[in-house]
């Protein structure tokens, strides 16, 4: 099935805070439609379901044969034939069942398939946004963890009600063609089941969802700790056991959890139990002694009392499954709300029904700003990872001082009221180099990000060859824009792949070419396996120089009409800084260049500089002409040159 097929029930709805039971209806009617992609599977499985129930009763009915026409006239011919049919109907009974496992299996595993696509899908459309406002090892919780979870739900539950709820009502038919009144005194003490159960269904639904938002704190606790750069921090900082701290008390949270959703409703369904297997003696109570006093209201032999035991045995196994599933029922809807609560955040950055799309060739790279203001706004997509119960119980408890538990650190242009960046107006000709520089926090990182629209500005306009951005497809975007970042990130896989990621169809020429260019080749061919070496996660092997120069060469290898250098050789010592920088030069006479240094000897040569302060343009102009005027940037300058004979500026 084309995943275009599923979209239906995973569309978001108006946007609508999910509180308590009143998003149940609607959750419910979500779920149910993912199974539409799949009704003939999901046909097939009924139906599959319904012989097996109604082969299942061939032996409790032929019970009263057996005994009463069988045995009791002693008829062997009578006694082989009903032990035969008992026999074929257990077989195919046997037969169908795993028919039906396996068209179950089917449409549950594809069902979860979709609901992966749709959430991986959902979460590459999120904005930069999102994932500064969320830590990594929740996000991924929701995508392993919750997806699992409702997998089981999916799976097995669809199957525990209609194989529950077709056995039960066949039961019931046959128990009321044995003995109306038998039946009647069996029902007549199921309401005050049915009514405890709806409200530990409600108290299991609170604890699935409580342990779950644990398991997800845990989840982002362990991948922010156990990852590389975790583990580095913790040693370099001697914090071992304030870690091990943190985790024993998130894990115990889990554990307190666990055994409280575990332990929901157990004694309740203890009883339930008790009573489903004292029931019988009761029938035979009442039955025996109404045939031994020889009341007329009940006309049933001895080998109907037998079958209608076994009937009843029947009966009460589907029907306690039925209570502990709606139990179950609502765990599985706490884990389906988590994931729709992704699915309903709006993407605000996306192309719009009319986006044009360019061939390289087709632009020349042209970029003005016109009147850019853009400001950070607040955790707009931070998610809760604790209940309203929790918190709850948390306002209650004393604080355990021995260790705090801290929200993770935000950016700090993300926790800011303050304008970013406010009336930034400038035009880059074709060509051209322009160097950003200016104090930690001016904004010149967000100048880039709003080119690449990784945010969407406020107010003004960033056109490219005329084009305002947001008129540009996405994915066009991404392939005239090329970026190389101060913090360079490498897949946990070969050299040539994380060189392949720039263009998949490049030729092993090419690469070499480019590796050449960025002083990078003969490095690799000194690996153990050369280009086919594993660089480890986030490129763990290489040193911090010659990750940087992978990362240049990938985005040589990609020749974007707009080059982003953000501090590009900053982990680069001096020879292999000129090296690159002598390689950049064709690119960059070729193509638009932003490069954001504070290392100022890197963009002396700039066609234009364009010097930030709070936000603000504070001057522009050539190296020279910004030395004369003696502002901002030529205090710069001297502060990174003055200890400097002058014959080595």
């Amino acid at each position: 099935m084309e995943l275009s097929n599923a979209k239906s029930y995973l569309i978001p709805p108006p946007k609508k805070q999910m509180s308590g039971n009143k998003t149940r209806p609607h959750t419910l009617r979500r779920i149910l439609l993912a199974f539409r992609p799949y009704w003939v599977q999901v046909t097939l499985a009924i139906l599959a379901i319904l012989s097996t129930a109604v082969l299942n009763l061939c032996v409790p009915l032929l019970i009263p044969l057996v005994f009463d026409d069988a045995i009791a006239k002693k008829n062997l011919s009578h006694l082989f034939l009903y032990a035969f049919i008992m026999m074929v109907a257990t077989v195919l009974a046997g037969l169908t069942g795993v028919l039906q496992t396996y068209l179950n299996n089917i449409f549950g595993q594809q069902i979860m398939r979709d609901f992966r696509n749709q959430l991986y899908t959902h979460l590459q459309d999120m904005p930069l946004r999102f994932f500064t406002s969320n830590r990594t090892g929740e996000i991924q919780s929701r995508l392993s963890n919750d997806i699992s979870g409702v997998q089981i739900a999916v799976s097995e539950t669809f199957t525990t009600i209609a194989t529950n709820i077709i056995t039960t009502v066949t039961i019931v038919i046959a128990m009321f063609y044995i003995s109306p009144l038998l039946t009647l005194t069996v029902f007549v003490l199921l309401p005050p089941f049915l009514w405890m159960t709806f409200k530990i269904g409600k108290v299991r639904h609170r604890a699935s969802k409580a342990m779950q938002e644990s398991l997800a704190s845990l989840s982002a606790l362990m991948q922010e700790t156990l990852s590389i750069n975790g583990i580095l921090l913790i040693k370099t900082f001697g914090r071992k056991q304030f870690a091990k701290r943190l985790f024993e008390v998130e894990n115990q949270k889990l554990t307190r959890l666990g055994i409280r959703q575990q332990m929901v409703g157990r004694w309740f369904f203890m009883f339930v139990y008790t009573f489903f297997t004292l029931t019988p003696v009761t029938v035979y109570l009442i039955a025996g002694s109404l045939i031994i006093l020889h009341i007329p209201a009940i006309k049933i032999s001895s080998g109907g009392i037998f079958a209608f035991i076994l009937l009843q045995s029947k009966f009460f196994s589907p029907f306690t499954q039925l209570l502990t599933l709606h139990v179950n029922l609502q765990g599985a809807l706490a884990l389906f709300e988590r994931i729709f609560e992704y699915l309903d955040l709006p993407v605000e950055i996306q192309d719009t029904p009319d986006a044009r799309r360019f061939s390289p060739g087709d632009i020349r790279g042209e970029v003005a700003f016109t009147d850019v203001s853009f400001t950070y706004r607040r955790d707009t997509y931070a998610l809760s990872t604790e209940s309203a119960e929790a918190k709850e119980r948390a306002t209650r408890r004393k604080p355990d001082k021995s260790v705090t538990l801290q929200e993770p650190p935000q950016l700090c242009s993300e926790v800011d009221d303050q304008n970013t960046l406010t009336n930034i107006s400038f035009h880059i000709k074709p060509g051209m180099l322009l160097a950003l520089v200016g104090p930690s926090g001016a904004g010149k990182t967000t100048l880039t990000y709003l080119l690449t629209r990784l945010y969407d500005v406020d107010s003004g306009a960033i056109t490219i060859d005329g084009y305002n951005i947001k008129e540009i497809a996405l994915d066009t975007l991404g392939n005239l824009i090329g970026v190389v970042t101060q913090e360079t990130y490498l897949f946990h896989a070969t050299v040539r792949e994380n060189l392949l990621y720039a263009r998949p169809d490049a030729t092993d020429e090419e690469i070499i070419a480019a590796t050449r260019a960025a002083a990078i080749h003969d490095r690799i061919i000194e690996l153990e396996s050369g280009y086919e070496t594993v660089v480890g996660e986030r490129g763990y092997k290489l040193s911090g120089g010659e990750k940087q120069r992978l990362a240049i060469a990938r985005v040589l290898l990609k020749n974007p009409q707009i080059l982003i250098l953000d501090e590009a050789t900053s982990s680069l010592d001096t020879q292999s800084e000129r090296l690159i920088q002598a390689a950049l030069v064709p690119l960059m006479t070729k193509h638009t260049t932003i490069a954001i240094a504070h290392r100022l000897s890197t963009i002396l040569a700039a066609d234009m500089i364009i010097v930030l302060d709070k936000g603000r343009i504070v001057e522009h102009g050539t190296h020279q002409e910004l030395l004369e005027r003696a502002e901002l940037y030529a205090g710069l300058y001297k502060q990174q040159f003055a200890h400097l004979p002058p014959k080595t500026i």
